[in-house]
């Protein structure tokens, strides 16, 4: 993990090592990939849920899946919702990362 974001702190118990992330072994979890179209003006969206892990690991993700697929989306209250109908293709790529997924919805 990087050192960032911890500029200084007057906390002389502070040990860095242990604010590195855990590990989080993927195959531990399922993660839902959905479509969505509903509240979001009939613009469907694509969104990912169920990914174990601290926000870090979530945004570096969701960063991840954007630039592979050239997509525009956002993560928010843990999910990663991407526009369009990419269904397959997210999961063939989380699959490819070592995640279990599960196709929910149409």
């Amino acid at each position: 993990m990087k050192k960032e974001g911890i500029v200084y702190s007057t906390n002389k118990n502070l040990h860095i090592e242990e604010l590195e992330e855990l590990e989080v072994n993927k195959s531990d979890f399922i993660v839902s990939v959905c479509f969505e179209k509903k509240g979001r003006a009939g613009k469907g969206v694509t969104i990912i849920r169920g990914v174990e892990g601290n926000q870090n690991m979530l945004k570096s993700l969701a960063k991840e899946i954007k630039k592979t697929l050239s997509i525009g989306g956002s993560n928010k209250n843990g999910e990663i919702i991407l526009q369009g109908r990419i269904q397959d293709k997210v999961i063939a790529l989380l699959n490819k990362k070592g995640y279990n997924t599960k196709k929910v919805g149409g």
